[in-house]
């Protein structure tokens, strides 16, 4: 299959090309380089033994994306591309709405234009908000907390209308949770410009000496531990949902909500743990009072994905400290 990956240079989409170009499939990377680097390119050719066809471009400009899918025949596509940080959507909301939602909408009328009807959403747990019960099932309420969440839920909401104003449209909404980890060559990886959002990456940043400490906000939590507890998913994993996810609409047209996480509870602690057992001692790190907006607890109910995807996460947390610290030694500090 001839598959378009939108924001495919960037930390999930690599290795969704990965998996993909493994297995077969012929990918083709759009992507305008905002949050990631050419330099993924090349890695990825590394990994794979061939280049693979990229058009520079940003999502926005719906001339460009239809001028890719004719060009490359494409037949599906995976939509990546978006900006994720929840802090900076609460500085900046309309900078968000504009690049995922209008975003995500120049992509759809490209597709329409072109006569291609398989869409694979990259979506995000965020969508549920604070949580009524646990673990999150998809019929779980939907009130995200910020406008990164709101985003991905009006993203999803538009798909719904779409796949309903034509039953020919496949569409899948893979609602992630944590993802963590890197490849197993230590070529690709998470490795975000400036200082992390996200906890692994920080702790990495730690180890190696380019952050003091690690801060952990809130030790207090009715948990196992006092720390916050998160649902952590190895990318690997994760890219392997996205194929499993295409293969799964081949014959099921129709909006589908699907989550992809491991159902398992990690707390902080936990993790850098695992990741202090990796490098063999101790991460630096102090405890500070809880972050507005911060939940206690949320994981997966990943059984849905089990059942329609034949799909479930199966690598361990100790996998993805020792893949987070091989993509560091191998490739972060000669490109930091």
């Amino acid at each position: 299959m001839n598959i378009l990956l939108t924001g495919g240079a960037g930390y999930i989409g690599s290795h969704t090309t990965v998996v993909l170009s493994q297995a077969g499939h012929n990918v083709v990377i759009l992507d305008n380089f905002c949050n990631s680097q050419k330099s993924v390119l090349d890695r990825l050719q590394s990994i794979l033994g061939k280049a693979l066809p990229y058009v520079e471009a940003d999502v926005l400009d719906a001339a460009a994306v239809e001028k890719a899918l004719r060009d490359y025949q494409i037949e599906a596509v995976i939509h990546f591309a978006g900006l994720k940080a929840v802090g900076e959507s609460v500085e900046n909301p309309l900078k968000y709405y504009a690049n995922n939602v209008q975003g995500s909408i120049s992509v759809l009328q490209a597709m329409k234009a072109v006569g291609i009807k398989t869409f694979v959403f990259s979506s995000s747990a965020t969508v549920y908000g604070d949580p009524q019960y646990l673990p999150y099932d998809e019929k779980h309420p939907t009130k995200p907390m910020n406008p990164y969440g709101w985003t991905k839920l009006q993203v999803e909401e538009i798909l719904h209308d779409v796949s309903i104003s034509d039953p020919q449209w496949k569409v899948a909404c893979l609602r992630y949770f944590n993802p963590v980890g890197a490849h197993e060559s230590g070529l690709i990886g998470e490795n975000p410009s400036g200082i992390p959002n996200n906890l692994m990456p920080f702790v990495a940043r730690v180890a190696t000496g380019h952050l003091p400490k690690l801060n952990v906000f809130g030790n207090d939590y009715d948990t196992k531990d006092g720390t916050g507890e998160r649902d952590y998913i190895h990318v690997m994993d994760l890219a392997e949902g996205h194929m499993a996810a295409l293969t799964y609409l081949e014959n099921h047209p129709g909006w589908h909500a699907i989550n992809l996480g491991t159902g398992i509870p990690v707390s902080v602690l936990d993790l850098v743990g695992a990741f202090e057992k990796v490098i063999g001692r101790e991460i630096p790190k102090a405890f500070a009072a809880r972050r507005t907006g911060d939940l206690p607890v949320y994981y997966a109910q990943p059984e849905r994905a089990k059942a329609l995807l034949n799909w479930a996460a199966k690598r361990s947390l100790d996998e993805i400290a020792a893949s987070t610290w091989k993509w560091q030694q191998t490739t972060v500090k000669t490109e930091r």
